[in-house]
Formats: structure tokens, sequence, C-alpha cells
């Protein structure tokens, strides 16, 4: 499988960085009770941080904001995913227990500030590409709402769309029989592809460490714009 970042998007905003992650023979159906009590407490940690601090401030969230305006979406109105997730743990309601490997991807987006997306490669049909949503772009949310991409980062297949920063799609929602997954980060554009290079590699680890299984990575940028996964 090939996942290509379309050139117009750093036309736009140079120094976007795309972290592609795949996984294989992962287990996603339990997660350990020591790892929920570890992803409960942050979520209480950074909700006592957060009491005297806008959300906006967080550097993730400020950039992908500036992201969303350079391609003509309004942050107040489409947040991005990780800006959402981290009021809710402001507000006390912590995101809730879907299976393990939605649960880790919804904690690498809140620790880091930035989106994320993991979808299951068994309902992801041909090649891949992150471009710009138009105005006939959409698809079923896990919102549960039909949502219009147009102006938005979104991750397509020959089927068409299925993920972005803002909201995912239901058809490649992984669930506890995922073996094999395709993790995007859409990483801070102000990091560089070294210190890029470092998340990505702790991020599998970790992912791995719990769901068992084996990574590869990759960051998509001006520079590299192709991989094969």
């Amino acid at each position: 499988m090939k996942i290509t970042a379309d050139q117009m998007l750093f036309e736009t905003v140079p120094d976007l960085k795309f972290g592609i992650l795949h996984y294989n023979r992962i287990s996603t159906s339990d997660a350990p009770g020591m790892l929920n009590g570890r992803i409960g407490y942050f979520y209480q940690e950074m909700q006592i941080g957060l009491e005297d601090k806008n959300v906006t401030d967080i550097p993730g969230v400020a950039e992908w904001r500036k992201v969303w305006k350079a391609f003509g979406k309004d942050p107040g109105r489409y947040r991005p995913s990780a800006e959402a997730l981290i009021r809710r743990v402001k507000k006390g309601q912590m995101p809730g227990e879907i299976n393990l490997g939605a649960d880790l991807n919804n904690f690498f987006s809140v620790r880091e500030g930035i989106p994320c997306g993991l979808y299951d490669l068994d309902a992801v049909t041909g090649d891949v590409s992150i471009r710009k949503g138009s105005s006939e772009d959409e698809y079923g949310g896990l919102n549960g709402r039909i949502n219009n991409l147009e102006n938005l980062l979104i991750t397509s297949d020959e089927q068409g769309p299925f993920g972005s920063p803002f909201v995912d799609s239901g058809r490649t929602a992984v669930t506890e029989k995922t073996t094999e997954a395709l993790h995007v980060l859409y990483l801070q554009p102000s990091m560089t592809v070294e210190e890029a290079e470092v998340l990505m590699d702790e991020t599998g680890i970790f992912f791995t460490s719990v769901t068992g299984g084996a990574f590869t990575g990759v960051i998509l940028h001006a520079g590299n714009r192709s991989a094969e996964i």
C-alpha cells in the first residue's frame, strides 16, 4: 500500500508533517487494568492543570487551529479532534473506554495536543492519500452524523474519504477484532523531522507494548510526500 500527501497541502502550509504508523499482528480486545488506571490518572492530572489555563494555549492545539484557518475552516465551529477531547477533559468528561486501540489513540491525541486517527486496514481499499476535502467529500462519522469535509484535511482510499483531524468515519473504525491498523498523527508543523521521528518511535513502542505485534513508521513532509507501508 502506498500513502501520499498531496503537494497542494504543503503549498498552503509548508511545514505540515504527518506521522504514519503501520501496526500488524496486534490485539485490541482487552486493556490491562493498570493501563486504564494510568490513563485515567493522566486525564485527572490534566484536568487540574487546565483549571487556570485556556485549551487554546496548548501548543499543538494552537498550531492546528492555525492550520484550520489556513485551509479555510473555522476552528471555533469545527474543532480539531484533539481540542475537542481536551475541552471534555477540562470539564471532567473523560474519554470513555471503547477498545484498546481507540483508547490509546485518544490518549496519544490528548497527551500531545494533536489530532490522531487509527484505522482498521482490513476496511481500507487500495492506496491512501492525504488531501484537502472538497464540497463533495462526506462520510458517516463516529459522532453519529453525516459530516461534510470541505476544506478539511482528509485521508482517503479508493472508496473515498475515511479519516480527518476533525472526526473519523465509521467505515474504518478500529474494533476488538482489528489485527492490522494504520495510525495517522497530524504532527505539530513546528516540529523538526528529528523531533517527529522520536515521537513516532515512542508512540509505536508504547502502542505495541500493550497490543502486541510490530510497527513501522514514516513521516510525510514537503521533502518526502509518499511512502510504501
